[in-house]
């Protein structure tokens, strides 16, 4: 693939940054579109949908964010010369086209072809069809950028496929495909691996657990429970599944505390069959498919564990992948924790709701990967790019 350079690609940024504030009050119409046509019955899809003023502003301050970043592209990995004069450079190099499926999210559209284009890659927008007018209106603005520094509008483009079309799509891609990454649950994560002939990287689902050790700092964990369940229930990071430890200093009382916080802050409550006997008004979780489930909604779970070891187990087994948090002040347990829970990110005495490429530090990002290759956690500007090695001879050959 042909690079663009660096100045080429900051300029098309800010047409872009130019033509959003420019067009505010016609992406809003766009966006009003697809409210109206909306079943609003989805909560959490629907917060998703929403553009207003300040969806906006981080759509900017996204793309302002990206152009400020270096450019990943040919930054050298590694440089060595061997005793044989031969010279080998390993440079970071665009993947070439990724093809990214979500759902719902306007916004992706921004982050998504900010970060693929500065990278150098194309990318192919997969929206829902539940913001078709938000996303035709964005790209076009998009393509508007591009042509406005006299690039091809192929490096940024709108899928308008179903669900058939997108199956033929990936089967028999219209140009070859480098990556896929869908951002959904597992049907759709499963539909994809079953028909994609490329590399696919899984942005899965959330369903993340909190643990409750018994020397856990009780208001802090209380604070952060509600942070990570009620702050955003449409997040990927947000708080489902709640393990304390039985032995935890009065454990009935606190139990009761935090069953009667978080019903006064709407969230519906599951327990398991330990936590019954003592919140016996709450509902039973009576299928275990019940611990593997993402909520993305006012609901949670209560459970109960013998400790450390029984509390990773579990969140080993039944989480996605994502987030898991420890609250608790004994520093060799939340290391035993944090190094054993297998998830893109782990925490002590934090909210999951930090797992994000913004508030990680990391900038706009296309997804949160819960796959293992080639990286986990959110995948920014500088994960978007693989690698080349550069061999440099003078008529070397092997003996």
């Amino acid at each position: 693939m042909k690079l663009i350079p660096t100045d080429t690609k900051n300029r098309v940024l800010s047409s872009m940054v130019r033509l959003l504030e420019d067009n505010r009050n016609a992406l809003l119409k766009a966006n009003k579109k697809d409210l109206e046509a909306f079943n609003k019955e989805d909560r959490a899809m629907y917060d998703r949908l929403i553009i207003n003023e300040n969806k906006i502003d981080g759509m900017v301050q996204a793309i302002k964010e990206v152009r400020a970043q270096d450019d990943p592209v040919n930054k050298v990995i590694s440089d060595n010369t061997l005793s044989s004069g031969l010279k080998i450079v390993n440079k970071a190099a665009p993947f070439g086209t990724i093809m990214i499926i979500y759902e719902s999210r306007p916004d992706v559209t921004i982050e998504a072809a900010s970060l693929a284009f500065k990278a150098n890659n194309k990318i192919l927008l997969k929206g829902g069809k539940e913001a078709l007018n938000s996303n035709v209106f964005l790209v076009g603005l998009w393509h508007q950028a591009l042509e406005e520094n006299d690039l091809c509008t192929d490096y940024i483009q709108l899928l308008k496929l179903n669900r058939e079309s997108t199956q033929d799509f990936l089967k028999n891609p219209a140009e070859p495909l480098d990556l896929i990454v869908p951002r959904g649950g597992e049907r759709l994560i499963s539909f994809v691996k079953e028909h994609a002939k490329c590399a696919v990287l899984v942005s899965g689902r959330g369903n993340n657990f909190l643990y409750i050790d018994r020397e856990a700092n009780w208001e802090q964990t209380i604070e952060v429970i509600l942070n990570a369940k009620t702050d955003k229930i449409s997040a990927c990071n947000a708080l489902d599944k709640i393990l304390i430890h039985k032995k935890i200093p009065n454990y009935e009382a606190k139990l009761k505390e935090l069953s009667s916080i978080l019903k006064m802050n709407d969230v519906a409550i599951m327990v398991d069959e330990w936590t019954h006997g003592i919140l016996k008004e709450e509902m039973l979780i009576d299928k275990e498919a019940i611990w593997y489930e993402e909520f993305l909604a006012l609901k949670c779970c209560l459970g109960a564990v013998d400790g450390l070891e029984d509390a990773i187990q579990k969140i080993n087994q039944y989480s996605g992948g994502h987030s898991a948090s420890i609250m608790s002040t004994n520093n060799e347990v939340t290391n035993m924790f944090m190094e054993q829970v297998d998830c893109a990110a782990v925490y002590r005495n934090a909210s999951t709701r930090f797992t994000d490429g913004g508030a990680m530090g990391v900038g706009a990002e296309l997804a949160i990967s819960t796959d293992k290759l080639h990286h986990r956690g959110p995948l920014g500007l500088k994960q978007l790019v693989t690698n080349k090695y550069y061999v440099y001879g003078d008529g070397h050959v092997r003996v």
